[in-house]
């Protein structure tokens, strides 16, 4: 991963600096909590994969736990389930959902695990905002900026002409179970929980720090802030959020992650979920966390292509499902991967 900060990308992220500026504050913390209405089940469309038997049962599973209509479920074909689609490929399958998607879907939830590409795309920022094919030609370019970036949008398929895409895992189905599970027991929750922030020695997958929180605790119950220079954290408890910069995290199986929490490192192919060159964001959830990101290509180290640790925490303490909650705090999403379960929502009242 590399650093190549040019003038757009300074000045974005000035811009988005400007917008959140407040909210380094524990005062301005405090107040994140005014409350959000909820997604609603009928609002949310379930894709299966019918090439794939596990992507049936999880899809099917996850539909019943959360009380999705049955026509909600969206059937596709996905021959082989490659990791990458061509972009032939991914027209076909977008062609299929939007011929079967309810109008007042806001949601959809691919229950598979591949593919999770679309060339140099996630495939949960394709379905979402569309191609950007010319990213692939430099995918260490900036990207388009997200309209749903700290907006106060609750039905971005009105405000917006799209819906939010999430990726819940079907491999192994045991993971897939837990991970259901996790998020229908964190709803309403309210927990009293920790938030760990890591400035790394990684300078370059550190490039987030300067919008990590100070530590201290903010809102009702209280979340504890930890905002601390160290590799790694181990043997913690009651864990929310963990947001680091690195390649690969390690003690991830000493730690103990309460249902709904959110986490992610910030690093170039966290979103290859098979891939083997850096630690992929399954672990995150295979460790316990319900919802992770990770980019499926060469990012370089922009900010803005990852999740923004204030934006983040605003819109999830303020009673917001994971999907929109972390569709929320990443400004240029095109190569992101958001993963897990999207409706939970412990925060909300």
């Amino acid at each position: 991963m590399t650093v190549r900060l040019g003038p757009l990308a300074q000045l974005c992220g000035l811009l988005a600096w400007a917008c959140v500026a407040q909210a380094q504050s524990t005062s301005t913390l405090n107040a994140f909590g005014t409350p959000r209405p909820g997604l609603r089940p009928d609002q949310v469309a379930v894709v299966i994969n019918e090439e794939d038997p596990t992507s049936v049962r999880v899809g099917e599973r996850y539909r019943e736990a959360r009380g999705i209509p049955e026509r909600n479920l969206i059937r596709v074909r996905i021959p082989g389930s490659p990791r990458r689609l061509t972009a032939a490929e991914f027209d076909k399958l977008r062609q299929a959902i939007d011929a079967q998607a309810d109008s007042q879907a806001q949601v959809l939830v691919l229950a598979w695990t591949t593919p999770y590409a679309v060339e140099c795309q996630s495939i949960t920022a394709a379905l979402t905002l569309g191609l950007e094919p010319k990213l692939c030609e430099h995918s260490c370019a900036p990207s388009r900026l997200s309209p749903y970036f700290d907006s106060d949008s609750v039905r971005p398929r009105e405000d917006f002409g799209f819906r939010l895409t999430m990726l819940l895992p079907s491999q192994p189905e045991e993971l897939a179970q837990k991970l259901i599970e996790r998020g229908v027991r964190s709803d309403r929750s309210q927990p009293r929980g920790n938030a760990f922030f890591l400035i790394t020695s990684d300078a370059a997958r550190s490039s987030r720090a300067r919008f990590f929180p100070p530590s201290g605790r903010v809102g009702r119950p209280p979340l504890a802030i930890h905002t601390i220079k160290a590799e790694r954290i181990e043997n913690e408890r009651n864990i929310m959020f963990y947001q680091t910069g690195l390649a690969k995290v390690e003690k991830l199986e000493t730690l103990d992650f309460l249902p709904g929490a959110l986490a992610d490192h910030l690093t170039s192919a966290g979103g290859d979920l098979l891939g083997e060159s850096q630690m992929s964001a399954l672990r995150w959830l295979e460790a316990g966390a319900t919802a992770t990101y990770g980019t499926v290509s060469e990012p370089c180290n922009h900010w803005q292509k990852f999740p923004n640790p204030t934006v983040l925490l605003k819109h999830y303490l303020r009673g917001e499902s994971a999907v929109e909650a972390y569709w929320k705090s990443v400004a240029w999403p095109t190569q992101g991967l958001f993963v897990g379960e999207p409706l939970a929502a412990p925060y909300r009242r």
